[in-house]
């Protein structure tokens, strides 16, 4: 009888752990997945002897097995996000030995896998399109790494796909045509460098619970086709340049529970007859150019509903006026957010033939030569205009420039140029606006500093991020004669300039007539240098060859725009010019005299 009970106790204990050994080779690939991660501490214990499908799972580390193979793998790092990193000092993304290629051929012989969670692991380049071999693949969570360029478009290949977490990372261009992926139940794809156009989602993604667009550059408006999202419950697209009228529709929508759309560009009155589903529990639509009434569902009374609705800065009637902006400014600003309006040729930009890729090539040819011209006529007239002179002391342009040409009735002109590239009118601060957008200089809003003072980053009324420069005047000037010359800066407006938003200038206490400070209010351009995208061999691949052909061309038109105005000599680098959202160069260094010192308006210091 003993006999029989130790057999039965045996047979026990032996069956469970024999359907869930792993395979050596597996095994074998999890220990190539240690080395690629460069041992990081939460794989640290792991050696010959580890029965991997018997680890303790923890928030930082699950693995599962199911008939001998691994199911589901998560793996949380303590490496910071691309944007937690720019505080830190150490190095955050995995050393230059690492090759996304490799790591992820090894991940994919992994062929069961429906979980592949890697977050905080300081993963960097691009994504690989092979990723697509783990068939099975049902929750895909790569969040807080250094992921650049575009997603791949074969990640629509994941029939199975329920959940795509993509976050924090540097991810950039058009999001793929997501249709495909029939039955995914949660999209997030916050904190990237994604846009213009919104996402293609399809029009009967039913299964759809959570769409997380935040924090991107998306530029276009909200699209219609989300009205059929019946199970959406969390919609947050707050932190883009959305334009267009807020649709009424997603108030109404069955299940949603929370709609974040603030810090965008949305404009007009919000629909007078909206309908609130019973579930909507939160709202937030402020920073945008909404004017007129709130709806009832969404007004005073909603609060007896346990519902939260946040409308601060825009142009509402029915709130309290200190946290509206007027009437007007939403009026000014939704005409400079205007969206272009769409062409036909956009819907075949996506098919690039072989004929457009040789007629391309033969173009770079002739545009290299069109530069060199350029160059050589830009030299040429810059000489020319040395030898005759530029005799005024003060600034930097001539009376008969064509810049001082617009001051005499030229501000409509002005005007249309900042609306025709997308900028807000230049604007007069106070002292109390720049430490409203920079939380009083907070040194964690700190960007660089230099000898010429500090670089802040700050966030104005409209959710527009800025960066404001805060120069320590060493010389006396007096305050009509700086804002006399800031009224020269402000019409320097071009494509590829980064231009001046805005001044304040703070005078001494003691001495009203002396002015103390200059803060100088600037675009904040989103992409970094051209050094960083040449020498960083994680962003090197995102130039293509013509993408580096217009930022040459579009250096030498700003330098031809400077140089026509008479502002010479300025210092420019490769860190000196910067890439937009679209990789377009923004000259972020020209000179502008103050007498008698000179100020070098700088992006960076």
């Amino acid at each position: 009888m003993k006999g029989f009970l130790f057999l039965g106790l045996f047979l026990f204990f032996l069956v469970p752990f024999s359907s869930s050994q792993l395979v050596p080779a597996e095994s074998r690939i999890l220990f190539q997945i240690q080395q690629f991660l460069e041992n990081p501490p939460v794989l640290q214990e792991w050696n010959k002897w580890t029965n991997f499908c018997f680890l303790p799972q923890s928030p930082s580390l699950v693995i599962t097995c199911s008939g001998n193979h691994i199911t589901e793998l998560t793996i949380v790092g303590n490496k910071k996000s691309p944007f937690e990193s720019l505080k830190s000092s150490s190095p955050q993304a995995l050393s230059g030995k690492f090759s996304i290629d490799s790591f992820f051929t090894v991940v994919t012989k992994l062929s069961s896998l429906k979980k592949l969670s890697l977050v905080s692991l300081g993963l960097w380049g691009s994504l690989p399109a092979k990723i697509s071999r783990l068939h099975s693949l049902e929750v895909l969570n790569i969040t807080s790494n250094f992921i650049l360029g575009e997603i791949p478009s074969s990640i629509v290949n994941f029939k199975n796909l329920k959940s795509l977490v993509l976050a924090r990372n540097l991810l950039n261009g058009s999001v793929p045509d997501l249709k495909g992926l029939k039955i995914l139940e949660e999209l997030d794809l916050s904190g990237n460098n994604l846009g213009p156009k919104f996402p293609s989602l399809g029009d009967n993604n039913n299964n759809l619970v959570s769409l997380n667009l935040s924090n991107n550059i998306f530029r276009s408006e909200i699209p219609n086709g989300l009205n059929k999202f019946t199970h959406l419950q969390n919609l947050d697209l707050s932190s883009n340049k959305l334009v267009g009228p807020m649709p009424a529709f997603l108030f109404s929508l069955p299940a949603i529970q929370s709609i974040s759309i603030a810090k965008n560009q949305l404009s007009g009155a919000l629909p007078g007859s909206v309908s609130c589903s019973n579930n909507l529990k939160f709202v937030d639509f402020s920073s945008n150019l909404l004017m007129g009434k709130l709806p009832a569902c969404l007004g005073s009374s909603s609060s007896s509903r346990n519902r939260t609705v946040i409308n601060v800065w825009n142009c509402l009637s029915s709130t309290s006026t200190k946290s509206q902006h007027p009437h007007t400014f939403c009026e000014k600003q939704a005409i400079a957010v205007k969206p272009p309006p769409r062409t036909s040729d956009e819907k075949e930009q996506s098919t690039v033939k072989l004929g457009v890729v040789l007629g391309l090539i033969a173009g770079i040819v002739v545009v290299v030569g069109a530069v060199g011209f350029l160059i050589f006529f830009i030299v040429k007239k810059v000489v020319r205009n040395r030898d005759q002179g530029y005799k005024n002391d003060s600034f930097a342009f001539e009376k008969n420039s064509t810049l001082s040409k617009t001051a005499d009735g030229g501000n409509a002109r002005r005007t249309m140029r900042m609306v025709s590239l997308g900028l807000p009118p230049y604007h007069v601060f106070t002292l109390e606006e720049m430490e409203e957008a920079t939380n009083s200089f907070d040194p964690t809003n700190l960007v660089g500093e230099g000898s010429q003072g500090q670089l802040y980053r700050g966030w104005l009324r409209d959710g527009s991020v800025v960066l404001v420069k805060c120069l320590k005047l060493k010389q006396k000037h007096s305050p009509q004669i700086l804002q006399q010359h800031m009224e020269m800066i402000s019409k320097l407006r071009h494509r590829h300039l980064v231009s001046v938003l805005g001044h304040c200038v703070v005078t001494y206490q003691d001495h009203p007539n002396t002015a103390s400070t200059v803060f100088i209010v600037l675009e904040n351009v989103v992409n970094g240098s051209l050094k960083d995208h040449l020498s960083d061999w994680r962003k090197r691949d995102v130039l293509k060859w013509p993408q580096r052909m217009g930022i040459t061309m579009g250096i030498a038109k700003g330098i031809q725009y400077l140089h026509t105005g008479g502002v010479t000599g300025n210092d420019i680098k490769l860190e000196n010019v910067l890439l937009d959202e679209t990789l377009t160069a923004r000259i972020s260094s020209y000179n502008i005299s103050l007498p008698p010192k000179v100020m070098r308006l700088n992006h960076y210091t």
